[in-house]
């Protein structure tokens, strides 16, 4: 109290304190019951899966959109699992309003340790099928939503009709499924051919080029590895296919078109859904696609495939090779 009436002197620059007339100080020593000595800041605690660059950038757009607003403390699981259950039994013991979880085993390691306090993962690939649906998470999902990649390639490619794709069914048939359900609405067919091993990839995309237009790629491991990536690319350019990639390294190497997630976008974003999920307007469990997306186009593999970018999509590109 005798705080909040100095603050009221020097602001009105009136007598000292003891000289105040007696109604005076009533007046004061009741607003000084009526401020709050000092709401407690909100505590936000990072559990990240590993000490990588793209976690690195999510967990820095997340710091940087909540700074000042909150007290955040960050554990690094260094990728063990065991490490981070002890990491969340010490969070879940903690005064923490939310925590962080950052890669699929940050994730599952708070969903299986942290039951009352609202856990908000990101960073996290087909997060239904890890059952992070649990009452007190929301995530935002890492992949870029497939309308939205086959509107993107209808703008960059309009006489785009068949789009060749290869997968392996225990991995990502069930994303084929949808793409195919989706596709029909944009008018594309979508024609793609199962590989269950690495051996299998020369085999099927020498089968599908003779029947696309365009070749897709996707986050598929069966199909994607170090040595596949230069022959799908190379193979694909000297039948004059166009490849569209999920990520701008792909259009580096070579690939005409890529639709990315950026990592300190998610970080942002995961910041907006901290403050609603503490203001109680989020209600668990739910998953939000990425807001921001970001175009990355090959100008030297457009120009060697003929292809004419449109100019409104030049503008909005985020890259530029």
């Amino acid at each position: 109290m005798l705080a909040h009436a100095l603050v009221l002197r020097s602001i009105l620059n009136i007598r000292p304190l003891r000289f105040l007339p007696f109604a005076l100080l009533a007046v004061v020593c009741l607003i000084g019951m009526a401020l709050p000595s000092g709401a407690a800041a909100t505590e936000i605690v990072i559990l990240k899966s590993a000490d990588i660059t793209a976690y690195n950038q999510a967990v820095e757009g997340f710091k940087a959109a909540l700074a000042g607003s909150a007290t955040i403390t960050e554990y690094d699981m260094q990728g063990d699992v065991a490490r981070g259950r002890k990491l969340a039994r010490k969070v879940r013991a903690s005064n923490a309003d939310l925590v962080l979880a950052v890669g699929i085993k940050a994730a599952l390691v708070a969903k299986l340790e942290i039951v009352d306090i609202p856990i908000l993962y990101c960073m996290v690939l087909d997060p239904e099928k890890n059952g992070l649906n649990a009452p007190n998470m929301v995530g935002i999902l890492l992949e870029v939503p497939i309308d939205r990649q086959f509107k993107e390639m209808r703008s960059i490619l309009p006489g785009l009709k068949r789009i060749g794709v290869l997968y392996d069914p225990e991995k990502t048939g069930d994303f084929i499924e949808d793409a195919r359900r989706i596709g029909k609405a944009f008018g594309l067919d979508l024609i793609a051919r199962p590989v269950r091993s690495e051996k299998e990839v020369p085999a099927g995309l020498r089968a599908l080029i003779p029947q696309i237009d365009a070749l897709w790629l996707i986050p598929d491991s069966t199909v994607l590895t170090e040595a596949s990536i230069s022959f799908l690319l190379t193979t694909t350019l000297d039948a004059n296919v166009p490849v569209i990639g999920f990520s701008s390294e792909l259009v580096r190497t070579g690939a005409l078109v890529g639709l990315s997630v950026n990592y300190e976008d998610v970080g942002r974003q995961a910041a907006v859904l901290a403050r609603k999920i503490l203001g109680g307007q989020i209600k668990a469990p739910a998953s939000y696609s990425p807001e921001k997306l970001r175009l990355a186009l090959n100008l030297k593999t457009a120009k060697f495939l003929g292809a004419q970018i449109p100019p409104d999509v030049l503008n909005r590109a985020d890259q530029l090779y």
